[in-house]
């Protein structure tokens, strides 16, 4: 079968620490020249900075009708090779061959224009991805449907919040059936409720023929939803075939357990836009000693290190579990305890308390999030820290736990009913 897409030899060079020369007119190019003539040579010749390469001897093919994952650390270059099958960015070598109209989402409200309604933008999107009105306007209510924003489709996106602006994206780019769908981290954004119907609209778009090319850190849905995986690390293809291999070897080269303080204060999995008031964070026994592995039904401490840039008057902090996978298993928070935060005004320890840890052996991760009452996020790591579960003897019956029990360890009590007469 013939490949839907083909990339050779694929690298893209970027070069750091360049200073963009200022825009000039003809006028004072000429005048400068004249003043010194070899001076352009001189400033041409002559490579400031240092080169890096997001992409390095990439090459793959995709077959029409295949779901794939893209996977890596944040930095690896996944972004970039979308970039690239969109056409956003030119490779420094090497060839990229689509055979097939591409419906791009990399980034939330990629190719909206700011100053229409959604309505407007809807058509301006289906333009560009070479529908004709007819057909854009015979799916239009359903993208609508799907984005759930009926009341807002008339108003001008800049006005809309992060996650309208990405159901509206994803649904124009889903609903305007094009061969080949890039979905990067974007759906991120949205809650869990529409990431799930985002997930199974991409599965439906695999059953119906067209190509998927997916990248996420949440490793669950990968699993779940992609046939086979990519793994990229510094630039290159590290790992290409069955999805389960792929994940295991992303988790292989991931973070090691914490034995003490983390340092935050510029971690990698920060999300965009979000401001560094979380700077370190610990995690503390019952004694309050300071490591990375605990026993199940052992109590764990949680101490944030906080900075907050404006008073809050009403904070809320908030710590999520999940598994190796990307699955949450449980999560915390201040709006969800019976002890509220005061005002936070300067910098101070947060500490969260959970008095049993309920997990089955094995290692788990926290994503840690602080912000303002209202649901409004300052703040926001994902995979913060890895942890690890040892067994131990949680239901206090003098057997260990062991992994094979689930993820969640919970109690019962047991009894006999009545004798059952015949």
């Amino acid at each position: 079968m013939k490949p839907i897409i083909k990339v050779e030899n694929l690298s893209k060079q970027y070069r750091i620490g360049v200073r963009q020369a200022a825009y000039s007119t003809l006028r004072d190019s000429i005048t400068e020249t004249l003043r010194a003539p070899f001076g352009w040579i001189r400033r041409n010749g002559k490579h400031e900075g240092s080169a890096i390469w997001a992409l390095r001897d990439v090459s793959f093919e995709v077959a029409p009708g295949e779901i794939v994952g893209v996977i890596g650390r944040n930095g690896a270059g996944k972004s970039t090779l979308l970039k690239i099958l969109s056409r956003i960015t030119e490779p420094t070598i090497g060839q990229a061959d689509i055979y097939g109209r591409i419906g791009s989402l990399l980034e939330v409200g990629t190719g909206f224009h700011p100053e229409l309604s959604g309505r407007e933008n809807v058509y301006l999107n289906g333009a560009i991805l070479g529908m004709r009105r007819g057909e854009i306007g015979r799916k239009f209510d359903e993208i609508v449907a799907f984005a759930e924003i009926e009341s807002f489709i008339d108003t001008p996106v800049k006005h809309y919040s992060s996650g309208m602006y990405m159901r509206l994206a994803f649904a124009v780019a889903a609903h305007l059936e094009p061969e080949i769908l890039l979905v990067d981290e974007v759906l991120a954004v949205g809650d869990a409720s529409f990431q799930k119907k985002c997930l199974g609209k991409m599965r439906d778009v695999g059953r119906q023929g067209r190509t998927v090319l997916f990248i996420s850190h949440n490793m669950g849905a990968v699993l779940n939803l992609c046939e086979r995986v990519m793994v990229i690390a510094n630039g290159q293809i590290q790992y290409e075939g069955p999805t389960y291999e792929g994940v295991n070897l992303y988790h292989q080269d991931g973070p090691e357990v914490c034995e003490g303080e983390i340092d935050l204060s510029s971690h990698p999995s920060r999300r965009p836009g979000s401001l560094p008031l979380i700077s370190a964070v610990r995690l503390l026994d019952r004694s309050g000693a300071a490591k990375g592995r605990f026993m199940a039904g052992e109590k764990m401490m949680i101490e944030f290190t906080f900075h907050p840039v404006i008073p809050l008057m009403n904070p809320q902090f908030a710590v999520g579990v999940e598994d190796r996978q990307g699955s949450r298993v449980f999560a915390v928070a201040t709006y969800l305890a019976d002890s509220p935060l005061p005002s936070l005004h300067e910098s101070c320890k947060v500490m969260c308390h959970i008095e049993e840890l309920i997990l089955a052996p094995g290692l788990y991760t926290l994503s840690l999030s602080a912000g303002e009452h209202n649901n409004t996020l300052m703040d926001w790591i994902e995979c913060a820290v890895l942890f690890e579960v040892e067994e131990g003897n949680f239901f206090g019956n003098g057997s260990n736990v062991t992994p094979g029990l689930g993820k969640v360890l919970v109690r019962s009590r047991w009894e006999k009913s009545n004798t059952i007469t015949k």
